[in-house]
């Protein structure tokens, strides 16, 4: 009996060595002959489930997603957890920044495809897009928590709060990737800027 193939395995296999190929020489290098050999396959097979480059670097861009999710969700204190607030705040906006290898790695890939994104449309029109309006709707909801528990004043414009927070995000993270900022410079930074806006950490 023939074997069967998982044809969504095998595109995420491909998928995931085109980004291991963008993470070290760039989207730009990553052709269909790199990720063939990064993925031990042949160029024909590659072509088989990415008939264009596009459709390989979109179904890559998805991963990225993934890949970011999966790597929240196993911080410790986000997925099981019910509490809300301030440590909660902190453990998910560290996650989301460049402070190790894995996430650096995914970082660089995320910014590439950011730049890519802004001239061409295709990759602009992704749900990745989307991505910080979600955390930032989270962030709000966490933080009206904060203002339930007595540690932000009432007065505090909630979506305010939660962009600035996300800016200050951003601009540590891209200071990390370019070795302006250590990791614990950017864990020391957020949590003065969290302690000054919600007390201290419980």
């Amino acid at each position: 009996m023939p074997k069967r193939v998982d044809h969504e395995l095998r595109r995420r296999q491909i998928a995931d060595a085109l980004l291991r190929v963008a993470a070290t020489q760039g989207l730009h290098a990553a052709g269909y002959r790199e990720v063939a050999a990064e993925a031990g396959v042949s160029v024909r097979l590659v072509q088989y489930y990415f008939e264009t480059k596009e459709q390989l670097l979109l179904f890559g861009l998805r991963r990225v997603g993934e890949q970011f999710t999966e790597r929240m969700l196993s911080r410790p204190g986000v997925a099981a957890s019910p509490v809300a607030g301030r440590s909660r705040i902190e453990t998910v906006l560290l996650g989301s920044m460049p402070l190790d290898a894995e996430s650096r790695s995914l970082h660089v890939l995320y910014n590439q495809y950011f730049a890519l994104a802004l001239t061409d449309p295709a990759l602009a029109a992704q749900p990745y897009g989307s991505d910080p309006d979600a955390l930032e709707a989270w962030l709000v909801e966490q933080l009206r928590s904060c203002q339930a528990e007595g540690r932000l004043a009432p007065g505090r414009d909630l979506a305010d709060e939660a962009c600035a927070l996300l800016a200050l995000v951003v601009g540590l993270g891209n200071a990390v990737l370019a070795g302006r900022r250590s990791a614990d410079d950017a864990r020391r930074v957020l949590a003065g800027h969290l302690d000054d806006r919600l007390g201290p950490a419980r």
